[in-house]
């Protein structure tokens, strides 16, 4: 079976000078995680993008996601 997580992003050189984009579109994913970080919710990018689908959203946070250390192992007090 083929892994389709990441089929919304794409990478081309002549986009966005090769940097992860949603669909081909000039919106690179880390603008996406940006305002994601920034607080800004699903709803509120989507009705400011309106080319911006919910599936967009997931895929950018599938995509980040193993660049993402898990976190250190607690040590007991």
């Amino acid at each position: 079976m083929a892994d389709t997580r990441f089929d919304r992003i794409t990478v081309d050189p002549a986009v966005m000078g090769g940097k992860p984009c949603i669909r081909g579109l000039r919106f690179p994913v880390s603008r996406l995680l940006g305002l994601l970080a920034a607080g800004e919710s699903e709803e509120s990018i989507l009705a400011e993008h309106p080319y911006l689908e919910p599936g967009d959203v997931r895929a950018a946070l599938a995509y980040a996601a193993p660049a993402t250390p898990p976190p250190p192992p607690q040590t007991p007090l």
